[in-house]
């Protein structure tokens, strides 16, 4: 209920509402921005041109549908767009994924670097749609029914990318021929 308040109150041009609302769902932008542009230069710009863009259509916004996902659509958009026009600096997903580093061995953070640089090489084998419903699914935990709503498809689409996506991945992470052949297959 309160979040509907603040959606309600945000419309009428109640700044401090919408920073509020915010506040629940900035680092889930910031995770995803940086997930899907693999930038961590570009995530604060990638977060606030989308919260320009939700401020400016939150007046249009019906809450038929999760609020969350109508937010990350909208970053998805911006991400993909500033994705397309940069050349990636690749950093390591367990950063992305803000697992804290401090407890671990030299070895073990050597294993877990070497582990992570394998995982980036591996999603980069697959496909914009395929690194996205994974993104979605595990990195920011929505459930089918919202990534299908975010990405404007139908639940049996999102089900079957994902485990495309999956199949693709483990294929990936197990062949390293893949990461040579590019592995991009639709």
């Amino acid at each position: 209920m309160y979040e509907k308040e603040l959606i309600r109150r945000s419309q009428t041009g109640d700044w401090d509402a919408f920073e509020l609302l915010l506040d629940r769902h900035r680092s889930a932008l910031a995770r995803t921005a940086y997930l899907v542009t693999r930038d961590r230069e570009s995530v604060q710009d990638v977060v606030q041109e989308a919260l320009i863009q939700i401020w400016r259509d939150l007046p249009s916004y019906r809450p038929f549908g999760s609020f969350r996902g109508w937010m990350m659509k909208i970053l998805l958009n911006k991400a993909r767009k500033h994705y397309r026009k940069r050349v990636v600096e690749t950093v390591a997903l367990e950063t992305a994924a803000g697992i804290p580093d401090n407890d671990r061995s030299p070895e073990e953070a050597a294993e877990l670097e070497e582990a992570a640089r394998h995982m980036r090489q591996a999603l980069e084998c697959l496909t914009e749609n395929h690194r996205e419903v994974l993104i979605l699914r595990y990195y920011s935990e929505f459930t089918i029914p919202e990534i299908a709503k975010v990405l404007g498809l139908r639940e049996g689409t999102v089900k079957s990318r994902l485990s495309r996506a999956l199949d693709r991945l483990q294929q990936a992470l197990t062949d390293p021929e893949a990461h040579g052949r590019g592995g991009k297959k639709r």
